[in-house]
């Protein structure tokens, strides 16, 4: 009996090892902040083989193996995973929708899944809602690389009854083209595109909107450390809950693009005081928004 149970056990022992993954992260850099992620993923996913590789460390993306689970770090690992179209799935993280566009243009290869950095345009929408609900004339600088984003931006505002004021910033040099839409605005809402959302255009885009005592939303949470009104935002703890979620799928099975769907909110106290605002309860925003989230 004891010889019967011991066969069984040596049997069965390859099946219970089938559902353990490889599951392999890229990055430019081994830096200490992407070692804290690979840990926490490490934490999470126990039962799985994970670790981490810089792109010079590996070979062509072709000659992985297939059934290998990679993670896409940063812009560096993107671009090796890119050279060709051999070699496993791939989930690139800290992609902003912009980036994507100026980097892939309208193609989307079918190994990539896109988890997006940015925050989601409808959500931001009703982030202004909730905390500007007078406001009806949503202002927003766009550019070369983001003026594909407005149609859907346009959508998401007619939903919930808000106007886009669109403004062409193709030379944030100009401030002519800012003061315009400033004037014709209720609220400021920032796209997350670097070539007008940067450290050398944030001085003149704080001073000047609240000069005229406008709000600005966005583009995300760095950006209210510096003096904008408020954002939502995910932070590791929500890029590791839907990456968690994904790996218990085949990349078969992973979506072509999607955002984190848990996030919080970052809001300025002070700004919120100098604009003669409520402070804002981060923790109640992101509740009230989260009521208002599309379900699956």
């Amino acid at each position: 009996m004891a010889l019967l149970l011991r066969l069984l056990l040596f049997c069965l022992w390859p099946l219970g090892s089938l559902s353990a993954s490889e599951i392999l992260l890229v990055g430019g850099d081994d830096q200490p902040g992407i070692r804290s992620f690979v840990a926490a993923l490490e934490s999470r996913r126990s039962h799985d083989q994970v670790r981490f590789q810089t792109v010079a460390e590996l070979p062509r993306p072709g000659q992985l193996k297939a059934d290998q689970r990679l993670i896409l770090l940063d812009s560096a690992a993107l671009e090796w995973r890119l050279a060709e179209s051999a070699g496993p799935p791939a989930l690139a993280m800290r992609i902003s929708r912009v980036q994507a566009e100026q980097r892939l243009g309208k193609s989307r290869p079918a190994f990539l899944t896109l988890l997006w950095s940015d925050p989601p345009l409808a959500r931001q929408l009703r982030l202004a809602r909730y905390l500007l609900p007078q406001a009806q004339r949503i202002g927003v600088l766009y550019g070369q690389h983001s003026h594909f984003l407005l149609d859907e931006l346009r959508l998401a505002a007619r939903s919930l009854g808000l106007e886009i004021v669109a403004q062409d910033w193709d030379d944030p040099r100009d401030s002519r083209p800012l003061q315009h839409l400033l004037g014709n605005s209720d609220v400021l809402l920032g796209l997350d595109d670097a070539d007008l959302y940067n450290s050398k255009t944030a001085k003149n885009l704080l001073l000047s909107s609240y000069g005229r005592q406008m709000a600005l939303i966005g583009p995300n949470a760095g950006f209210v450390r510096a003096g904008a009104l408020a954002s939502t935002y995910s932070d590791q703890d929500d890029w590791l809950a839907v990456l968690d979620q994904l790996l218990d799928h085949p990349p078969a099975r992973w979506p072509r693009s999607l955002y984190p769907a848990r996030f919080g909110v970052s809001g300025n106290q002070q700004v919120a005081r100098a604009l003669g605002l409520e402070a804002i309860n981060p923790d109640a925003a992101a509740k009230a928004l989260a009521e208002g989230e599309p379900t699956p």
